[in-house]
């Protein structure tokens, strides 16, 4: 998936930028209003995180203008301006969501995945990989049309690779969007190899044909199969 970062505040832009790498995204970024209106109308996003302070073309003005123009995108507007005001501003111009500047990164990932992850819902409720379905919506999982019963962790593990199908996930952001900040990076990965051989076993995953690819000193990936 592919973010565009609008902040003119450098240090803060690697910051997020790099954040979003490490948990494999696309990432572009922009340090002034026009620059930032030129790549949203040149390239497809699936995220912009926009600030409303910047320079030449303001966030709230560039938000204007993409809802103007149909651009659907999901924008979480970036401010340092913490009033009731700029957050109804920011809103009411089409923002789908709204942090105030200093914030915490961990919080702001969340966000994203989050944010990513109800526009994926609303468009469609069943995420799959061959003949593995997960229905995000009623919570239920099918392999070859018969369901599969999954703990809570399993199902969120499941969920997550195959929202990144095609895409390597590493143990570090499989743990953080799993466990939050409450794994422990001393003990998770032994947590995570247990949570994986389970899920494994209930999907029936043959070595042959596995559906979940482990990635050696990186994590893991569940790829379509070519036809």
């Amino acid at each position: 998936m592919r973010i565009l970062v609008a902040d003119d505040e450098p240090d803060l832009c690697r910051q997020v930028g790099h954040a979003l790498s490490e948990q494999r995204y696309d990432v572009d970024t922009a340090q002034n209003g026009e620059e930032a209106l030129d790549r949203i109308f040149e390239s497809e996003y699936d995220l912009v995180i926009l600030d409303i302070m910047l320079p030449k073309v303001d966030g709230l003005e560039i938000l204007r203008e993409m809802r103007g123009a149909g651009i659907h995108t999901p924008v979480i507007m970036l401010t340092a301006r913490d009033s009731v005001e700029d957050k109804v501003s920011g809103l009411d111009s089409g923002a789908d969501d709204y942090m105030p500047k200093p914030f915490s990164m961990a919080e702001l990932m969340a966000r994203v995945r989050s944010l990513l992850r109800r526009v994926s819902e609303a468009g469609t409720p069943l995420l799959s990989a061959d003949d593995i379905v997960l229905d995000t919506v009623k919570r239920e999982v099918f392999r070859s049309g018969q369901p599969v019963e999954l703990t809570a962790k399993e199902f969120l593990i499941l969920e997550f690779l195959l929202y990144n199908k095609n895409r390597v996930v590493s143990r570090y952001s499989l743990a953080e969007h799993i466990w939050g900040d409450d794994f422990d990076p001393a003990t998770m990965s032994n947590v995570i190899d247990v949570h994986i051989k389970n899920l494994r076993r209930k999907i029936g995953d043959a070595q042959k044909h596995a559906a979940i690819q482990t990635i050696r000193g990186i994590g893991y990936v569940i790829k379509e199969p070519e036809r």
